[in-house]
């Protein structure tokens, strides 16, 4: 089944609703940067790839935007480590 993953700027995240539970990545902005800050997945969803929806759907959101991101937040760093098209957004 396909992750449905949105923005919600009033509430500085990208979010996807899975089996009825919300899945987060908050950041906040400073002026061109995305500063991407945690990332919550509730614990019966882990393992199912939607973290990295998420952050590909921030991604692809800081590309269209022309942004950058500030990876605070550990699952972000990982994933743009293992993601090498992602360095050129990278701070």
């Amino acid at each position: 089944m396909p992750i449905s993953v949105k923005h919600n700027a009033e509430e500085s995240r990208f979010e996807a609703t899975v089996d009825g539970q919300l899945c987060v990545a908050d950041y906040h902005r400073a002026g061109d940067v995305l500063v991407m800050t945690h990332t919550l997945v509730p614990p019966p969803l882990e393992g199912r790839g939607i973290a990295g929806e998420m952050i590909a759907f921030a991604m692809d959101h800081a590309r269209k935007h022309q942004l950058k991101i500030d990876p605070q937040c550990s699952y972000v760093r990982a994933y743009m480590r293992k993601h090498p098209d992602t360095q050129s957004l990278h701070v």
